[in-house]
């Protein structure tokens, strides 16, 4: 192993922060019917039989109660070129569906955007609080795709894949 690792006796937010910003993570935009939609790295695929994904949102956030009263939501892994998506979605107090931003209504009236790499439409299976957090597990029930290269979130930077 490279580098030096430095330990700390107390593992405050703000360090927790700096730790988890060490690890590279693909991006999502997760959208509910409302509409209501948000950026996210914490996405992972949990198991294939049954299918299942996860995801998770601060319950303080403006879109938790929209997820938390949705029985499905749309999960987008974002394009290299939707950097311009992420940050919206990552933002308070704006209308994140807003033009020029193209989505239409889906399956089950969940907001899909436009120009994604992969939308997968889920089926809400549970919500288990997390400390501040929800984790939500679903099923994708739909799903398409298209090629490209995915965008990236490390150390508090969106990136290209290589």
């Amino acid at each position: 192993m490279t580098g030096t690792l430095h330990a700390q006796a107390a593992l405050g937010p703000d360090r927790f922060r700096s730790l988890l910003r060490r690890h590279a993570a693909g991006v999502v935009v997760v959208t509910a019917p409302g509409p209501a939609g948000f950026t996210a790295t914490s996405f992972t695929s949990v198991s294939l039989e049954p299918p299942l994904v996860s995801f998770c949102l601060d319950r303080r956030s403006s879109s938790w109660p929209a997820v938390e009263r949705a029985g499905h939501v749309a999960v987008h892994v974002l394009a290299e070129a939707q950097e311009h998506v992420a940050r919206r979605f990552a933002t308070s107090g704006v209308d994140r569906f807003a033009a020029p931003l193209r989505w239409r209504a889906g399956a089950h009236d969940v907001p899909v955007l436009d120009d994604a790499l992969a939308v997968l439409v889920c089926r809400v299976v549970e919500r288990v609080h997390a400390g501040d957090h929800a984790i939500v597990l679903a099923e994708p029930v739909h799903g398409e795709h298209r090629d490209g290269q995915p965008l990236l979130y490390h150390d508090g930077r969106y990136l290209k894949a290589a």
